[in-house]
C-alpha cells in the first residue's frame, strides 16, 4: 500500500491518520475519480515541548496580552504591548564594557572607527532578529533549542563558552559600578568597597520583578533614559564636529591606523555583539501572549518585535556615538602633559593620574571621568559617573537573567535567582576584588580591554548556536503547517 509522506517538522504539525491511497495508475493515465480515495480521518494536534516547564521558568510569572486590531496594518497599541524585551536586550549594548570601548575608540582613533560601531550594531540587530524569531516560532529560547538539536559534547562546549562570556561581562559590570561609586564619593569609597557594594545591590534588584513584568521593563527603560541624558549632556558640552562625525560613521576607511586601532576595532565588535545577549533575547520574547497556532499572529509578533528591537538598538547606538564623539573631539591626540596641566589648573585631586610626559594619553572609564571634570567642570564628572552607574546596574540584571536562561536550557537545571546570582557573581567578584585590593585602578580598568577582546573571540559560537535551529525556523515560517501521514495497519476487512 503506497503511503504519502510529506516533510516532518517537530512543531505545528497536522497528524493525519488512516490515509489509504489506491495503486498508482500506469504512466500516461491520470488518477481516477475521487471515489478511489478512501475517507480521510483527520486529527490535528498541536504540541509545545516547553509547556511542561515554562511555569517554573524565570521572568514569565505573567504574560503581557496583545490587543486585537485585526483591521489595522500597524497599531501603536500593539507596538506598545510588544515593547520591552528589545529594550532589555539593548542594555547589553550599553554596559560598562561598551562605554570603555567607546571612549578608547574616540581617544585612540578619533571618529575613524565609528563605521565599525555602526556595522557591528547592524550585525547585532540581525542576530537579535534571528534570536527573537526563534523564540516566537518555536516557543523555546536558544539554549532549549540547542539542548534538543546538538549532541552532548558540543552542547556542553557551547554552554561553557556562553558561561565564560557571562562571567566576563559580569566582571565588566562590577568594575564599572565600583569606579562609579569611587568617582561619586570623591575617592571616599575605595574601589574594593565599590566592588562589595555591587554584591548587595544586585540582590536588591532581584525583587523588582515581584512588582510585575511591565514595571520591571519600565525600570530598565528609566536606566536607559538616564544614560541617554547623562552621555547626551557630555556630547552637547563638548560639541564635536558633525561633519567629521558623519564621515567617520559612513566612510569605511581608517587613514593612518595601525595595530592599536586594529585592536580597538576588534574590541568594538566584542563589546557590541555579546553571545549571552542572543540567548537572552530569544527568551524575553516569550513574555508576550502570542498564539503560535495562528500563522498570522506569529508573523505579526515577528514584525512588531523587529520594529521594537530596531528602535531600541538605534537608541543604544546613539548613546555609544555620544561617548565616542566626546572623547574623539575632546581628547584625541592629547598627551599626558597637556591633560596634567589642565587638571592641575582646575585643582583636581587626581592630577597624579597623568604623568608629565609627552606620551599619548591612555584613557579608561576612571580617567575619562576625571578628565571630563578637569576640562568641563565637576558637574561633568558627576554626570559621567551617574551614567556609568546606570550602565553597570542595568546590565547586571540582564546578565543575571541570561545566565539563568542558559543554565535552564542547556542543563535542565532550575536554580533560584539567588543561587544563580551567587554563583556567577562570586566567580566575577573574586578576581575583580583581588585586583581592586592589591593593584591600582589602571590594572582594574585594563581588565576591560582584555574582556572586550575575549567577547569578540566568542562571536563564532553565537553563529554556531543559531545556525541549525534558525535554518529549521526559516522552513517553518515559510511553509507554515506541514502534514505528517502515518502508515497504519489496514483495519478494514
Amino acid at each position: 500500500m503506497p503511503v504519502l509522506l510529506l516533510p516532518v517538522i517537530e512543531l505545528n504539525t497536522f497528524k493525519v491518520k488512516n490515509v489509504r491511497l489506491p495503486d498508482f495508475p500506469p504512466a500516461g493515465e491520470g488518477l481516477k475519480d475521487s471515489g478511489d480515495i478512501q475517507t480521510i480521518n483527520c486529527h490535528y494536534s498541536y504540541s509545545t515541548p516547553q509547556d511542561d516547564g515554562e511555569a517554573h521558568s524565570t521572568y514569565f510569572d505573567e504574560k503581557v496580552p496583545i490587543p486585537e486590531h485585526s483591521s489595522e496594518v500597524f497599531s501603536f497599541r500593539k507596538l506598545w504591548a510588544f515593547t520591552g524585551p528589545g529594550f532589555l536586550m539593548s542594555i547589553a549594548y550599553l554596559d560598562p564594557g561598551n562605554i570603555e570601548s567607546d571612549l578608547q575608540s574616540g581617544s585612540k582613533a578619533g571618529f575613524k572607527l565609528l563605521w565599525v560601531l555602526l556595522c557591528a550594531t547592524i550585525v547585532g540587530l540581525l542576530l537579535q532578529r534571528l534570536a527573537a524569531r526563534l523564540g516566537i516560532v518555536t516557543g523555546m529560547h536558544l539554549a532549549e533549542v540547542c539542548n534538543r538539536h546538538y549532541p552532548t559534547v558540543p552542547r556542553i562546549i557551547l554552554w561553557l563558552m556562553v558561561e565564560l562570556a557571562i562571567i566576563g561581562s559580569d566582571m565588566q559590570e562590577v568594575i564599572g559600578c565600583a569606579i562609579a561609586f569611587n568617582l561619586l564619593s570623591l575617592n571616599r569609597i575605595p574601589l574594593w568597597g565599590g566592588v562589595l557594594i555591587t554584591i548587595s545591590d544586585t540582590f536588591l534588584f532581584l525583587f523588582l520583578d515581584k512588582y510585575g513584568l511591565r514595571k520591571l521593563e519600565a525600570f530598565f527603560g528609566f536606566l536607559i533614559t538616564v544614560m541617554a541624558i547623562t552621555f547626551g549632556y557630555e556630547y552637547v558640552m563638548v560639541s564635536p564636529d558633525q561633519g567629521q562625525l558623519l564621515k567617520g560613521m559612513f566612510v569605511p576607511y581608517c587613514q593612518g591606523c595601525g595595530p592599536v586601532q586594529l585592536e580597538q576595532a576588534v574590541g568594538i565588535v566584542g563589546a557590541v555583539i555579546m553571545p549571552h545577549n542572543i540567548y537572552l533575547h530569544s527568551a524575553l520574547v516569550k513574555s508576550r501572549e502570542v498564539d503560535r497556532a495562528d500563522a498570522k499572529k506569529v508573523k505579526e509578533a515577528n514584525k512588531y518585535f523587529f520594529i521594537e528591537s530596531t528602535i531600541a538598538l538605534f537608541i543604544s547606538f546613539l548613546i555609544n556615538v555620544f561617548v565616542v564623539a566626546v572623547f574623539a573631539a575632546g581628547f584625541y591626540g592629547h598627551t599626558n602633559s597637556q591633560v596634567h596641566a589642565v587638571c592641575n589648573q582646575s585643582g583636581s585631586p587626581n592630577t597624579d593620574l597623568f604623568p608629565q610626559d609627552n606620551n599619548t594619553l591612555q584613557v579608561d572609564i576612571y580617567k575619562g571621568g576625571v578628565m571630563l571634570g578637569c576640562f568641563f567642570g565637576p558637574a561633568a564628572l558627576y554626570i559621567w559617573a551617574v551614567g556609568i552607574l546606570a550602565a553597570g546596574q542595568s546590565s547586571t540584571m540582564t546578565g543575571t537573567y541570561s545566565g539563568q536562561f542558559v543554565m535552564e536550557g542547556f542543563l535542565n537545571l532550575r536554580w533560584s535567582r539567588f543561587a544563580r546570582v551567587l554563583l556567577t557573581r562570586s566567580v566575577a567578584i573574586i578576581p575583580t576584588l583581588l585586583v581592586a585590593v592589591f593593584q591600582d585602578v589602571q590594572h582594574l580598568t585594563g581588565m576591560n580591554d582584555f574582556l572586550n577582546v575575549l567577547q569578540s573571540m566568542q562571536v563564532w559560537q553565537c553563529l554556531i548556536a543559531l545556525g541549525v535551529p534558525c535554518l529549521d525556523v526559516r522552513g517553518r515560517v515559510r511553509t507554515g503547517h506541514s502534514m505528517f501521514v502515518e502508515d497504519q495497519q489496514d483495519t478494514d476487512s
